[in-house]
């Protein structure tokens, strides 16, 4: 119990404006990781009965990838520091922010990792995608270029991670510099893009804050939902191990044991 305690006290607390009690909903149903309306049953019982295993000591990594300036540092901004700076500087490299949330009672972290655009800074950035949960594409609505470089960054992301096991968002910015009829047109391709590449599909302004804090609130839900049915599955093989070895070997291994006991007292 004390090494839980220590654990939990190096870590920040938890914000008010972080607490996830209901799943959060999909932006396009179309483009949707999937669309239930709530949080897998099996994870909400767990949460409950507080069978989440290392799932509140755990910290998510999640990348932010896409062209130069398409607005990945300001997403990041805006969400974790409610702020928007006018005054834009190039990503040199890396940049992270960490973000505590507390999903159905428990906690959970994100480590949001902000990625340079710039093709100088690729190798550098591409080293620090390794180890990600959640890959996050960027573009920009208002440029169609910023939609078709997509491929070339989910390809670079997946190199380095296990595509099976990373979720994946595509995420429009500048929403407000779109006019309804530029936004719709670039939104069809973006949703079949989105679509074809199993990712979850959301448009955001970081200027006016609009779907932000949705967007990495779904983030964080279905990444924590992801780790705790992980966590569930992972305890349960073992004790169906466990029992299956232990009934088909008991003889063998009283036998053993009664054998190696001299031994041991030598």
């Amino acid at each position: 119990m004390s090494v839980r305690v220590s654990a939990m006290s190096v870590l920040p607390p938890v914000r008010r404006d972080r607490i996830i009690a209901q799943l959060p909903q999909y932006f396009k149903k179309e483009a949707a990781l999937h669309t239930k309306d709530d949080f897998n049953n099996k994870v909400r019982t767990a949460c409950q009965e507080q069978r989440t295993g290392t799932v509140g000591f755990k910290i998510s990594k999640v990348i932010v990838v896409g062209d130069l300036a398409v607005g990945k540092t300001c997403l990041i901004n805006r969400f974790c520091k409610d702020a928007f700076d006018k005054n834009y500087k190039a990503t040199i490299g890396v940049d992270f922010e960490m973000e505590r949330f507390e999903v159905l009672g428990v906690p959970f972290s994100l480590q949001l990792w902000d990625t340079a655009g710039q093709e100088r800074f690729k190798c550098i950035a591409s080293t620090y995608y390794r180890g990600a949960q959640v890959v996050i594409i960027a573009f920009d609505v208002n440029d169609v270029a910023s939609l078709g470089h997509v491929r070339q960054w989910l390809e670079d992301a997946l190199k380095e991670n296990d595509p099976t096991a990373v979720q994946l968002f595509l995420v429009g910015t500048k929403k407000d510099l779109s006019s309804p009829a530029q936004y719709s047109r670039i939104e069809q391709d973006a949703l079949k893009l989105a679509q074809e590449m199993r990712a979850e599909y959301w448009a955001v302004s970081s200027l006016t804050g609009e779907n932000v804090k949705e967007f990495f609130f779904r983030v964080a839900s279905l990444a924590f939902e992801t780790n705790v049915l992980a966590e569930l599955e992972k305890s349960g093989s073992r004790q169906i191990g466990d029992v299956v070895r232990i009934n088909s070997t008991s003889n063998k291994l009283y036998a053993t044991s009664k054998k190696k006991h001299p031994n041991c007292c030598q």
